[in-house]
């Protein structure tokens, strides 16, 4: 189970994230990601691109926030979106991926950065993992 979900903001995206593990929060945020990015939930189809990010950060928000915003970083850099994501390691400090995705001639809405902003992972009463991340545009 994964979910997410867009919330009021200003001047900002903010996004919400809901899943049963660990390793599909970090799913439903790069979707979420995604959705801002290429404006809809429309599967890429070639998979014709792929990286590799590996991440050690201080703890578990750190470490969601400095994993998008690799990824982020990679998808200005080869102007692709990566919506295939297959996770190698991952533990609250740790993470390595292997990211697919395609080419795009270009992007629905910019993301400037993804900032540390009220980003807090943690457990709810349900005990699914739960985050907002807040997405400077």
């Amino acid at each position: 189970m994964k979910t997410y979900s867009f919330l009021a903001h200003k001047c900002d995206i903010r996004l919400k994230v809901e899943a049963d593990s660990l390793e599909n929060l970090f799913h439903a945020a790069l979707e979420g990601m995604n959705c801002i990015i290429k404006g809809d939930e429309t599967p890429l189809k070639g998979k014709d691109h792929g990286i590799v990010v590996d991440i050690d950060s201080v703890d578990v928000t750190a470490l969601l926030i400095d994993f998008l915003s690799e990824v982020l970083l990679e998808t200005h850099t080869e102007y692709a979106v990566f919506d295939k994501l297959e996770v190698l390691e991952l533990n609250e400090n740790h993470c390595k991926a292997r990211l697919f995705g395609d080419r795009v001639d270009g992007f629905d809405e910019d993301i400037k950065a993804v900032t540390y902003h009220e980003a807090d992972v943690r457990q709810n009463r349900k005990g699914y993992y739960e985050s907002v991340i807040v997405f400077d545009i």
